[in-house]
């Protein structure tokens, strides 16, 4: 586990607002630095790399909760600004029960219509989770299939 006060580098935001790295002891300043989730979406929250323009990484990161929490939150807030997966919390209508067809759903992201072109663009991420993408290519994410209402389960169904 990683001691909250050895973490082996600093992180904040250049006067354009892009993330800098420094490391003690090494001269080099990064700028542009991206992190990178190993798994989006099956733990968002392990498992992070900072890496350089050049593609090359600075720094591992464990666990998100292992860091200050002023980095912690710089993080997150670059991140989120990085990734956009919805995720739908309802499905409150279907057009029709064939391909294509238009989804009105209520996400994290608030409320959004999709269209799917085909069943093939629902795919399973482990036992619970999906990812639908619609015909704009954008990608929506059911975190847990089992935490939908009924109602969003039953019209779901018809497409699985």
């Amino acid at each position: 586990m990683n001691d909250v006060q050895s973490i082996p580098f600093q992180l904040g935001r250049n006067a354009f607002g892009k993330l800098i790295y420094s490391a003690p002891g090494e001269a080099e300043v990064h700028e542009g630095v991206v992190p990178v989730r190993a798994f989006p979406i099956a733990a968002p929250d392990t498992g992070i790399a900072i890496v350089s323009t050049d593609g090359r990484e600075l720094a591992w990161i464990e666990r998100l909760s292992d860091l200050p929490e002023a980095i912690r939150l710089l993080l997150e807030e670059e991140l989120a600004s990085r990734e956009f997966l919805p995720e739908i919390t309802k499905i409150k209508h279907v057009s029709v029960f064939a391909s294509p067809s238009t989804w009105t759903v209520a996400t994290s992201r608030g409320d959004a219509l999709l269209v799917l072109k085909g069943e093939e663009d629902i795919r399973r991420i482990g036992e619970s989770s999906l990812i639908i993408a619609d015909t704009h290519g954008i990608q929506f994410l059911i975190r847990d299939l089992q935490k939908l209402d009924k109602t969003s389960r039953k019209l779901l169904d018809r497409f699985l």
